[in-house]
């Protein structure tokens, strides 16, 4: 099946639009592909062309079992059109399922169609299927392409239903980058639709029919990064609201409202992410409309990966909570482990009598009886005991704060002020793409020089370009300690920093930013961090919210030294 559903998505890349001259001659082994086909003659044009019309070219009669190459086993036709077919094969060599384009080397587009997998094969940029092998052989043309079974193509995707901000974001933002990088390279797809676009089981999404498929069907471009570009905006479009961002339906999905043109996608369904719909906005053709909006259009997928990043990042949804199943004893507890199961058609063997349980002899009744007399003299000398000491501690004056020990003595408070000694440390940034921050400097945060500090990144603007919250410092006091006051000082200028504290009782370091509660905050070159009380932790978090400007323009924070007391 799930080769099955790949096979679709090659139609959705190859087929719609078909000249009247090739419908005569076209056969298609699955119905997605005609209802693909008829979906997309109604699609807009986004800028690209076809070339002139072509005399009709007769496909190759092929069938399943023919090879290529002596390697190339075809198994499945995926569509036949416009002079050329598409095919489910394997690869007798290395063992693995294929895709292959076939068209006859006389064909006006054999040469294009050459020229552009073998571009596409020399970028080699693993978030495009991968073009493997592209040669002319016996008056035939082919083309060799990764085939990924596991995959799901968008077409699929969006047929669920909407999809959540976080996934959304992640389709632009990996969409755009990675046709920024093919066209540094001077190559464009032109045929950017929802079956072009794979996501694998891993949730990374990859392109398929890089150039190759607008070479397929003739399809050329005055400004193919506009034409890669509005493509995206339309999947982004269609992500967020399971609509087709033009008036007519296409890809199995329903176009807006007739008369009404492109509306924000915050217009169409309640609860859109804002930022997500501007977006979407940005990248589309959409006259103007982003004028209110004060945000200048996307005319490139660089631009447009560039407005991508500039955003705040969406975190993905919380999982899910999920009660653990009943506990279930186990044919070992039961006391079934180890016996051979008995044959069809043979009774069972007559169980043995239990044997008595222990202590049921004359004997054990004898010792029972004697433990339980030695028991309830000790509990009665027990309680004699403790009656005793009560009675002698009533006869002793205490004061109502006063706290004792059993030996009368007062326990000793904390003392405060005493300096708290820091066993370990390093960087806290469960909020960064790779969540590490620095962490070469971090000992020269506590190492009493104030000469040297831990440097952090360097950011466009103060609350870290707005890619995250802030960054920090874990402090390990090796055990559970009072802490009183943290006193921070910084290098560079004014920074916001806040004192956070994990539980008391916490068997281990916190490691998201919510295990820490905030007991302190300040800004300043020197910020003594006092909480409303002392609080009992091990593990001490000094977070930075706001950085100072340096020198050189951007923003850093510089944490120079950092003393605990009790």
């Amino acid at each position: 099946m799930a080769e099955r559903s790949t096979a679709a998505v090659d139609v959705a890349d190859n087929s719609g639009d078909d000249p009247l001259t090739a419908q005569a001659g076209k056969a298609t082994t699955d119905g997605a592909a005609e209802s693909q086909d008829s979906a997309e003659k109604t699609a807009p044009d986004t800028g690209s062309e076809r070339q002139d019309a072509e005399p009709a070219i007769t496909t190759p009669e092929l069938h399943s079992g023919h090879k290529l190459a002596r390697r190339y086993r075809l198994e499945e036709c995926v569509t036949r059109l416009d002079g050329f077919s598409s095919w489910r094969a394997v690869d007798e060599k290395l063992r693995r399922a294929v895709g292959v384009h076939l068209l006859p080397a006389d064909h006006p587009r054999a040469r294009s169609v050459l020229a552009a997998a073998r571009s596409s094969a020399l970028l080699g940029d693993p978030r495009f299927v991968q073009v493997l092998d592209a040669v002319e052989e016996n008056d035939l043309v082919y083309v060799v392409h990764e085939w990924l079974p596991d995959a799901t193509d968008l077409t699929a995707l969006l047929a669920m239903g909407p999809m959540e901000p976080h996934d959304a974001y992640q389709l632009v933002d990996q969409l755009s980058q990675a046709m920024a990088a093919a066209h540094r390279e001077g190559l464009a797809h032109l045929r950017l639709t929802p079956g072009a676009v794979l996501r694998s089981s891993t949730g990374q999404y990859r392109i398929r029919g890089l150039a190759v498929n607008a070479a397929l069907r003739g399809i050329t471009a005055e400004g193919p990064q506009r034409a890669d570009t509005e493509a995206i905006g339309a999947l982004l479009y269609a992500a967020l609201t399971q609509r087709w961002p033009y008036e007519n339906d296409a890809y199995g999905l329903s176009g807006l409202p007739k008369g009404v043109g492109l509306i924000a996608p915050d217009q169409v369904r309640a609860g859109i992410h804002r930022g997500l719909s501007e977006l979407a906005m940005r990248a589309l053709v959409n006259d103007g409309a982003t004028a209110s909006r004060q945000e200048p259009p996307c005319t490139t997928p660089d631009e447009l990966a560039k407005a991508v990043a500039a955003m705040p990042r969406i975190r993905p949804p919380e999982p899910a909570f999920t009660t653990r199943p009943e506990y279930q004893r186990t044919t070992y507890q039961q006391g079934t482990y180890g016996r051979p199961a008995p044959h069809p058609g043979v009774t069972a063997p007559q169980q043995v009598a239990t044997p008595p349980a222990p202590l049921q002899s004359r004997t054990g009744k004898v010792l029972k009886w004697t433990v339980a007399a030695l028991l309830i003299a000790a509990l009665g000398l027990g309680s004699w005991q403790v009656a005793d000491k009560l009675i002698d501690r009533g006869n002793e004056p205490t004061g109502p704060d006063s706290s004792q020990t059993n030996d009368g003595e007062k326990n000793p408070e904390p003392e405060s002020g005493k300096p708290v000694i820091i066993t370990g440390a390093h960087d806290f940034d469960p909020l960064g793409t790779d969540g590490s921050e620095k962490p070469a400097g971090i000992k020269n945060s506590y190492d009493e020089d104030p000469s040297t500090s831990w440097t952090t990144d360097g950011y466009f603007s103060a609350d870290f370009g707005r890619l995250k919250s802030g960054v920090g410092i874990v402090l390990d006091l090796d055990e559970v300690q009072q802490v009183g006051t943290v006193d921070v000082s910084f290098l560079g200028g004014d920074t916001s920093v806040e004192l956070r504290a994990a539980p008391e009782g916490a068997s281990s370091e916190p490691t998201t930013l919510d295990g820490f509660t905030k007991v302190a905050d300040g800004s300043g070159s020197n910020v003594s961090l006092k909480p409303g009380k002392p609080v009992q932790t091990r593990y001490v978090l000094v977070w930075l919210t706001k950085l100072p400007q340096t020198d050189e323009g951007n923003f850093r924070g510089k944490v120079s030294e950092i003393k605990i007391t009790s």
